[in-house]
């Protein structure tokens, strides 16, 4: 596998008056993963991009950490340090921001 981590964050975009994380901040999610995962020499073992729509819509903004699958709700840009040095670096679960479906 080319990274350790791979990060996706939805950016989806819906028609006007649906709840979409893209209108959430999906996008400055990414920008800000990037900006962390680049600050700690990350930028080749981690991978943070925008994806579609993750079918969490109600708890966006939303994402997922592979490979282990775990999805992340809620999420905030002051929630990504933390996402990154829990989750990414120490493999611990941000218990607070999981979606347990």
């Amino acid at each position: 596998m080319k990274y350790d981590k791979h990060i996706f964050i939805c950016a989806n975009q819906k028609a006007e008056g649906k709840k979409c994380c893209g209108e959430a901040k999906g996008m400055e999610l990414v920008e800000k993963f990037r900006e962390v995962l680049k600050a700690r020499g990350l930028q080749t073992s981690v991978r943070a991009q925008r994806a579609g729509c993750l079918d969490a819509c109600s708890f966006g903004p939303s994402m997922v950490i592979y490979p282990e699958g775990t999805y992340y709700g809620n999420v905030s840009i002051d929630d990504v340090e933390r996402i990154v040095e829990q989750h990414v670096l120490n493999n611990q679960i941000v218990e607070e921001l999981e979606l347990k479906f």
